[in-house]
């Protein structure tokens, strides 16, 4: 399985968009499209999973660059997650720092 990164997407680009692009180089075996966390609303990038390494770097050499719905595509294989290094949740530290108006003695 080889996983997609797909950005500058259009808003109106649906995942039967990117099933009939990318499914004319191989077996499509999923997509998600992501969107914001609080308004539902796409945020321009998906993830295509392709069952076949050969088809998805096929993919990618064709449809890179290539248009849909109106908007240039990047497609390339998605890269792992990066680790955050801090606690917290892997939100960083968030501690405060400086003064914050108090009088440091």
């Amino acid at each position: 399985m080889t996983k997609l990164f797909v950005g500058n997407l259009s808003f109106q680009t649906t995942q039967a968009d990117l099933i009939a692009t990318f499914s004319q180089y191989g077996s499509v075996e999923r997509v998600d499209i992501v969107t914001d966390r609080d308004s539902g609303q796409p945020r321009g990038f998906a993830f295509v999973e392709m069952t076949n390494k050969n088809e998805a770097e096929a993919a990618i050499s064709h449809l890179n660059g290539s248009e849909l719905n109106g908007r240039a595509m990047n497609v390339n294989e998605a890269r792992p997650k990066p680790k955050t290094g801090g606690g917290f949740g892997g939100r960083g530290g968030g501690g405060r720092g400086g003064s914050q108006g108090r009088a440091r003695w």
